[in-house]
């Protein structure tokens, strides 16, 4: 007979997130969910064949592994099927090592279909975060086809949330970055929730440590060479310490409050690019001139984001594209990550470096 934990303040936390996230999600799952005191999964919840996959993005971490552990406890109370997709960049010594541990750490919580994708991390200018993301994401959507998972879970955390929102402050890339990232979103036909988004890193890695679970550490998550770690550990400690504590929290809740804005004027700017956009892709000035600052910027932002499929663009970016819209006397084109963009005829045009 397998020995459980004892149940955990952070335990509970955890799984409190994941039974919430879940339920506004796939609102409708629960309602199958049923027990059978004698199935001997936890707390008696039988798991239907039929009932939704959602998928447990892994890399063997603490955040997604508690993520994955909790998750594989919860799924039957929640009426879904627990299954895991593990990227394997490539990127590091023994990252093949790595991946086939958090695979098995993933069948142990009871997470089944458990993939494993290698994939190969494309230079694009945009540098290796992004570039590693770009390739994560495209993993997660292929492998949610070839499963049918109804949604990829990500091991976000609160911590995460307002370091996202601090480097959005340092680039001054305006209120949508302020936003920070959402429990549940759309990225293109990929379905992506954020249990954790609401709970703090170390509650999250406490639970762990309450389970006698020991992570994968990623020693990319101590090297300060890459701005989030360094606002992890250097700048947010900082603040921490010279403001008082809460600071994480306060940047989390400024996350919260503008995310209704910033929809507001997406949903306009999204109107506005329709009407600008031509069929060859080129974007008309002349729509584009009038539209109120907020507004046009977006539409700036959507456009080249989605032609060349850029996460973040610079406020320097956006400023320098803008210009060749409302401050136009013949200037050259702009240099972006992953291209240029010049004016020519009345309209914007993207030259894409080979």
């Amino acid at each position: 007979m397998t020995t459980r934990p004892r149940l955990t303040p952070a335990m509970a936390d955890v799984r409190r997130a994941v039974r919430d996230a879940l339920d506004a999600a796939l609102p409708g799952a629960k309602q199958s969910a049923r027990r059978s005191p004698s199935c001997g999964a936890p707390g008696g919840w039988v798991i239907s064949d039929d009932a939704p996959l959602v998928l447990v993005a892994l890399s063997g971490g603490p955040d997604s592994l508690a993520l994955a552990v909790a998750l594989g406890f919860e799924q039957g109370k929640c009426g879904v099927r627990a299954g895991a997709v593990i990227v394997d960049h490539g990127l590091q010594e023994g990252s093949a090592k790595v991946a086939e541990r958090a695979a098995e750490q993933a069948r142990a919580a009871g997470l089944n279909p458990v993939v494993v994708r290698r994939v190969a991390v494309a230079p694009t200018g945009a540098g290796p975060e992004s570039d590693a993301r770009t390739a994560r994401y495209a993993a997660f959507t292929e492998v949610a086809r070839e499963t049918q998972a109804a949604a990829v879970l990500v091991g976000h955390t609160l911590d995460d949330q307002a370091e996202t929102v601090l480097l959005g402050l340092g680039r001054g890339s305006g209120a949508r970055s302020l936003a920070g990232m959402r429990a549940v979103t759309e990225r293109g036909a990929l379905l992506i929730v954020r249990p954790l988004l609401a709970v703090r890193r170390d509650i999250v890695h406490q639970s762990l440590t309450d389970q006698g679970i020991e992570p994968w550490a990623d020693p990319h998550n101590a090297d300060v060479a890459y701005a989030r770690v360094r606002a992890r550990t250097l700048v947010l400690p900082v603040l921490e310490k010279e403001l008082g504590p809460g600071v994480a929290e306060a940047l989390a809740r400024t996350a919260t409050q503008l995310t209704d804005d910033a929809d507001y004027l997406d949903a306009l700017a999204a109107d506005s690019l329709q009407s600008a956009v031509a069929s060859a892709g080129t974007l008309s000035t002349e729509i584009l001139a009038p539209l109120h600052p907020a507004v046009r910027v977006r539409c700036l932002r959507l456009w080249l984001s989605g032609q060349l499929n850029l996460a973040q663009l610079s406020a320097a970016h956006l400023a320098s594209v803008d210009e060749l819209v409302t401050a136009w006397h013949g200037q050259s084109a702009v240099d972006i990550p992953g291209g240029v963009v010049e004016r020519l005829d009345g309209a914007l045009e993207i030259r894409r470096r080979p």
